[in-house]
């Protein structure tokens, strides 16, 4: 038998010894890798991630440099409030918001933003005093202001995501940014190319001080216009100054139920909602203020997330799931393509009940919505029940909206409840401007609980059902 100098043996034990210690740390990690994949049945742990980059700093544009001008009348005030406070009251701490009026209410006010009265306007027409709010908000002489952001008593505002809208353009720079009716009826009646007030607009600071300084002379020539959103952008026009369109900005000029609508909002982040009166409650079994509020839970925790669509499916039991975040979840039987999601289901009635086929007609993509609960070609709908914080993120649970005693498959009939999880939606100003839908995987499911993630999509990842 050779022998090996000692320096050789020393060597080799040592190597051995390194492997041996490599393969005890090879089996711990894959040990603890097949107990990450036991998922319990409860949404109550924490999904392990990856470390990840730092979050994107806040955005440039502090809420602070927006100046929200409210139009309203002491006769409607009291009926709306109620919305105002919702979205305002988080804000009111930066006393930029302020509520433009007829003539003071002889009731009390409380918890609402500061009353302006502007002298001579009780006498003049609606839309004459109201189109004059872009000269009454730059005569407050408010310092700092960068954007002046015009709205009605019954526009929801949200306000995080108009801040990361706004940052994407130069306030420096002459833009007047909203978006036109959902209504093809309504655009074809007063315009397809002016923001509708109803669901909000904003002004940059430099065009809004050029604005008011014309305004006076350039209304007296559109006083046969109907409404102040009219007027503002005939004198705009004439300022040589053309809409921004925003698609987030939503006049709502639809009735009913906005399930449909918002079931496959846009890749745009929401900014507004209008005409709040006009449609149902968003939640069933909910009063419509109260669902309002139910609504603003998931918003405070991720507002730029909320009623993003994301779609996911389960290829064994021939699913397609599609989560409108911090509002609903639908579970279809069989697959369903993207593109035919996306769409909206008609679940709501044109704003106005005339029969002119124009007035059927909207400004984005429609689907047939069934009203048999029990058509094959209907979802399951589940409904956001609460949101809880994580230490990686959001969970956001939704629980079965029961409509009828129907025949479901043997994946979906007992299935009750979903929970989702979610990374904080941290969008930086090039991820607004180029938006990508993102990605889930369904982690785990039983016959009556679901768990999703929310994840980014690959590269080249396609939303589509496989095989």
């Amino acid at each position: 038998m050779p022998t090996f100098p000692r320096h050789f043996t020393t060597t080799r034990s040592r190597i051995k010894n390194l492997l041996l210690l490599f393969s005890a740390l090879l089996s711990v990690a894959l040990l603890l890798y097949l107990h990450h994949l036991h998922l319990p049945s409860t949404a109550s742990f924490s999904i392990l991630e990856s470390p990840s980059p730092p979050p994107p700093p806040p955005p440039s544009l502090p809420l602070s440099r927006l100046l929200f001008s409210v139009a309203s009348s002491s006769s409607s005030l009291r009926s709306r409030a109620p919305y105002l406070r919702l979205w305002q009251t988080p804000i009111s701490h930066l006393n930029t918001t302020f509520l433009f009026l007829d003539r003071h209410p002889p009731y009390p006010t409380p918890s609402l933003p500061t009353i302006v009265v502007p002298p001579n306007t009780s006498s003049l027409p609606p839309g004459h005093r109201i189109a004059r709010l872009v000269g009454d908000a730059v005569a407050l002489d408010i310092p700092g202001v960068y954007w002046y952001v015009f709205g009605d008593d019954d526009t929801l505002f949200f306000t995080d995501n108009l801040v990361r809208i706004l940052s994407k353009y130069d306030h420096d720079k002459w833009y007047y940014i909203g978006c036109s009716s959902e209504s093809y009826e309504q655009n074809d009646k007063f315009s397809f190319d002016m923001a509708f007030g109803g669901g909000g607009f904003a002004i940059s600071a430099p065009l809004a001080r050029a604005l008011a300084r014309v305004l006076d002379s350039c209304l007296g020539r559109y006083r046969h216009l109907y409404g102040s959103d009219a007027r503002v952008f005939a004198c705009l026009a004439e300022l040589g100054v053309g809409l921004t369109v925003e698609p987030g900005f939503h006049q709502v000029d639809i009735r009913g139920n906005l399930f449909g609508f918002l079931s496959s909002h846009p890749l745009s982040l929401i900014a507004s909602l209008h005409h709040i009166d006009a449609i149902e409650p968003l939640f069933p079994n909910m009063s419509r203020i109260h669902s309002l509020e139910h609504l603003f839970k998931a918003v405070r925790f991720d507002p730029a997330r909320i009623f993003q669509q994301t779609v996911c499916y389960d290829k064994i039991n021939s699913l397609t799931v599609s989560i409108s975040w911090g509002y609903s979840v639908q579970v279809y039987e069989g697959n369903q393509n993207l593109p035919e999601l996306i769409s909206s289901q008609r679940t709501f009635r044109p704003w106005n009940r005339g029969k002119n086929v124009a007035s059927s007609r909207f400004m984005f993509n429609t689907r047939k919505f069934d009203s048999d609960p029990c058509n094959k070609n209907r979802s399951v709908v589940y409904f956001m029940d609460n949101v809880v914080d994580d230490a990686n993120g959001v969970w956001t649970n939704y629980t079965r909206n029961n409509t009828g005693n129907c025949y479901r498959g043997k994946a979906v009939e007992k299935l009750k409840e979903i929970s989702v999880f979610s990374l904080y939606q941290n969008f930086d100003v090039e991820q607004i401007k180029t938006p990508r839908r993102q990605c889930c995987d369904i982690l785990w499911s039983s016959y009556y609980k679901m768990i999703i993630k929310i994840r980014k999509c690959g590269n080249y990842e396609l939303i589509a059902a496989r095989g």
